[in-house]
């Protein structure tokens, strides 16, 4: 008899943020002042009127069992909120509410992937895309994006690697990690490309309500009746209203997708938490709170966005672009590489972090965990004393690294030009 481990468990990557965030962790527990930049969650508190509707659903017994596609109410007001906001109409039997709209994007590649199924990933992109595609058996294919387009891979970027295994494109429109956002035309020509190579595009776009510069969302789905059809809509309430530990993320898709994650979801998860999703019809339904705090919400992201930016840009060695969305930058740090930190050659993003945490207590993510080497990302969902003062222990620790090239030091200064 064989003991031997799952091998599609035992072939999972473990995550590269994974030694960062417990080296923090342990360090602010022994006392030390870290300042971290790995959020990726809003640091704003659930708005109050959520909050009392939550109390309101215990004090009404709400606290059995909900259908697996989640209740017929937020199915209803998710409906509508598709309509209002993307231009988009469904029925309620086509949305699944699921355990986060992380689970959503599983489910949605569990439902559509079999054995050998390309999925194609434009990179930088989030750390699980690529390990749920091989989990639900299938072949992540990544696609690199161009800084000088801020990584926005279009269709002629996309093209090259579709074969005739291509089943699915995973778009993430506000991006995570870098902020980036497909533009209507670059969305049009995506499914223009989709419908004529037949092909499903799962759309996460959890991060729509985060947008700045005056940039649209648009939804891939609401681009035409064919790409309607072969779209799975990823979203939910985490980001829009501060609500990550309520666990609420929903699917909208074709029917015969819906009724297939259902089935699964009804096997390995059941329904959502009814007390949170009780709590999310009044998110996404209320009509003056709501959208007041939202406005607050992005307002105060919109300012650290342009001072995080400006604040990089100021130390040498160092770029990073704006973003148009979410509440993520990508600082470029590929021109420390080669540099010394006393023994310690800087040779990758995660060797970076390792020193800067260990050095000045700064917790930045590396670029290598969103397939980016020569990249950290930067949370900006933090106050803005925080970010000044772990953009200063940055640059000095930076002045530290090019301080170490000695007479050539103002040579090196002289690569940038940004």
């Amino acid at each position: 008899m064989s003991l031997e481990l799952s091998r599609v468990c035992a072939a999972i990557s473990p995550s590269p943020t994974l030694a960062i965030d417990s080296k923090a962790k342990a360090m602010r527990a022994e006392g030390r002042d870290v300042i971290s930049f790995c959020a990726g969650e809003p640091d704003f508190m659930t708005p109050q009127h959520i909050r009392t509707a939550a109390h309101e659903a215990l004090d009404m017994g709400l606290t059995k069992y909900t259908p697996s596609a989640g209740t017929l109410e937020l199915r209803k007001a998710i409906c509508h909120k598709l309509l209002i906001d993307n231009d988009l109409s469904y029925v309620p039997a086509q949305i699944i509410v699921s355990n986060g709209a992380k689970f959503s994007v599983f489910a949605a590649l569990r439902a559509i992937i079999n054995p050998g199924d390309e999925i194609l990933i434009p990179s930088p992109c989030w750390v699980s895309y690529p390990e749920m595609v091989k989990i639900a058996g299938g072949v992540p294919v990544l696609v690199p994006g161009d800084p000088k387009k801020s990584f926005v891979t279009e269709a002629a970027d996309l093209a090259p690697y579709i074969t005739e295994k291509t089943k699915a494109l995973i778009l993430n429109s506000p991006n995570n990690p870098n902020g980036c956002i497909w533009n209507r035309r670059q969305l049009k020509e995506i499914a223009d490309l989709a419908v004529a190579r037949g092909f499903y595009v799962v759309s996460d776009e959890i991060y729509e309500k985060l947008i700045y510069d005056g940039e649209e969302h648009v939804s891939i789905a609401s681009l035409g009746e064919q790409i309607y059809k072969q779209t799975i809509v990823i979203n939910g309430v985490s980001k829009a209203y501060a609500m990550t530990g309520w666990r609420i993320g929903y699917a909208a898709a074709p029917l015969e997708i819906a009724k297939a994650m259902n089935a699964l979801q009804s096997q390995v998860a059941s329904g959502s938490n009814s007390i949170a999703q009780y709590a999310s019809v009044k998110a996404l339904t209320s009509k003056g709170r709501g959208p007041a705090h939202l406005k607050m919400m992005r307002d105060a992201y919109d300012e650290r966005r342009m001072h995080i930016v400006m604040r990089i840009n100021r130390i040498k060695g160092v770029h990073c672009t704006m973003p148009k969305g979410a509440f993520y930058v990508m600082m470029d740090i590929s021109k420390l590489f080669g540099l010394y930190d006393g023994d310690v050659e800087i040779t990758d993003s995660m060797t970076f972090a390792q020193q800067l945490l260990e050095s000045v207590d700064v917790a930045v993510v590396p670029g290598s965990a969103f397939y980016s080497e020569g990249y950290c990302r930067l949370s900006y969902a933090t106050s803005m004393e925080e970010i000044d003062r772990g953009i200063d222990r940055i640059e000095k620790y930076i002045k530290r690294l090019t301080g170490s090239k000695g007479d050539d030091e103002d040579a090196f200064n002289e690569d940038y030009d940004f």
